[in-house]
């Protein structure tokens, strides 16, 4: 059955690893028939949560960037893929900006139920990724119809372009689009 897929890459980085591995994902998603978006967080305008908590009574933030257009898809989505690089242990800063700034959905209505994460470190250890992951698991926790389903990690991978020179972690985020 097809389902509506959304892959948010959050590097700002040229030649990002995890912005790779997005794409390969998307690619097996798309193959797998389900239709699929893909958004990047380079050169959108995401500023910083001001922590007002406006947004639980108008429904909608006091700020203006780019963060309504993506939250309208993320709410439209019924699997959602985070992508990427892992700094000092964690997600990327952009990524959590963007979850912070997605607080007017919480008490929303929304489709998503299956949440993933594709990681990129240089390195190689599995415990690199736990911090990220963690911490995507307090965000999806606070959306009770929704579940963190799984992590594509990328261990290993420093230098910019280098992903597709480790073919299994290619072939697993590859794999994650098609089993969506």
């Amino acid at each position: 059955m097809a389902k509506k897929v959304l892959i948010i890459s959050t590097s700002l980085r040229g030649g990002s690893n995890s912005d790779i591995l997005a794409k390969e994902c998307e690619k097996g998603a798309k193959e797998a028939g389900h239709e699929v978006e893909y958004i990047s967080l380079k050169g959108k305008d995401i500023k910083f949560c001001i922590g007002c908590l406006t947004c639980q009574t108008k429904g909608s933030c006091v700020l203006t960037d780019d963060v309504a257009e993506i939250m309208e898809k993320v709410l439209a989505a019924e699997v959602i893929v985070y992508a990427t690089p892992i700094y000092y242990y964690e997600m990327s800063g952009q990524m959590k900006t963007l979850l912070d700034r997605m607080n007017p959905m919480y008490p929303m209505d929304y489709a998503f139920r299956d949440i993933y994460m594709i990681a990129t470190a240089a390195e190689e250890e599995e415990s690199a990724f736990e911090k990220a992951y963690n911490g995507l698991q307090g965000w999806v926790d606070c959306f009770e119809k929704a579940k963190l389903k799984g992590l594509v990690t990328g261990g290993g991978i420093g230098d910019a372009n280098d992903a597709p020179n480790h073919e299994e972690i290619m072939r697993r985020a590859y794999e994650l689009g098609k089993a969506l």
